[in-house]
């Protein structure tokens, strides 16, 4: 497990990363490319991107809708990049033809406005419902409860794809008690896909930072978000 105030280089603490990932996999009985790592680069500047990419990582992940511009416009390597933070309706313009997978569509008004900046390019992208599953003020995600209802209705959208469902748990200090959350999202996401709504897939579960990735890998995680233990602390953003 990443410890605070390890000094490893991006291509250390990636490699570092991937044996715990690895690790988990095993432990699961799971194939380890059945779980994609997306390195969360918030807040740190372009050239630490670059040496991740240089290191094998090919998905980058990022929250801010004006820090992923500056970094998609400078940066020329191939990637795909991922959208993970809160997003605002009128930021959604930015994002369009340019990322691959959205994490964070928490409401219907969202999910309308993305398939609404899709349609003009005439393409369609993959989203994730977020849920707030410690029903946390602090952060966003729709309640389980509505769960069915938004997912039936964003289905009905022709530019935007749902494929899996995302969750930000509290922060625990034992990450074995992260576990139950978990373990939740997986069991909403075969309730949902058990539904056999159309054009609805629950392929992806995005759960699992630096904090709790190999519990998550264990409870059947897809995606997991890890940036601190990659890129080190995340600078104050101004």
């Amino acid at each position: 497990m990443w410890r605070e105030g390890q000094k490893m280089s991006v291509r250390e603490n990636l490699g570092h990363v991937r044996e715990q990932l690895s690790a988990a996999c095993n432990r699961a009985g799971r194939n380890p490319e059945d779980v994609r790592l997306v390195a969360i680069a918030k807040t740190k500047p372009v050239d630490v991107v670059r040496e991740a990419l240089s290191a094998g990582q090919t998905v980058i992940g990022e929250s801010y809708v004006q820090e992923f511009v500056d970094k998609a416009e400078a940066i020329r390597e191939s990637v795909e990049w991922h959208f993970v933070g809160a997003l605002q309706t009128n930021k959604v313009k930015y994002l369009a033809g340019k990322v691959a997978l959205i994490h964070s569509v928490d409401r219907l008004h969202l999910a309308e406005e993305i398939d609404r900046q899709w349609a003009k390019i005439g393409q369609a992208v993959d989203i994730l419902i977020q849920l707030n599953l410690g029903h946390e003020v602090t952060k966003s995600g729709a309640d389980e409860e509505e769960l069915e209802k938004l997912v039936r209705e964003i289905a009905q959208l022709e530019h935007v794809k749902i494929k899996g469902l995302m969750t930000l748990p509290p922060y625990l200090d034992d990450p074995e008690d992260v576990r139950p959350f978990f373990r939740h999202l997986r069991e909403l996401a075969r309730y949902i896909d058990g539904l056999g709504i159309a054009g609805v897939e629950m392929r992806e579960l995005s759960m699992g930072m630096t904090h709790d990735f190999e519990v998550a890998i264990e409870e059947g995680a897809t995606l997991i978000r890890v940036g601190t233990a990659i890129f080190g602390a995340r600078r104050p953003k101004r």
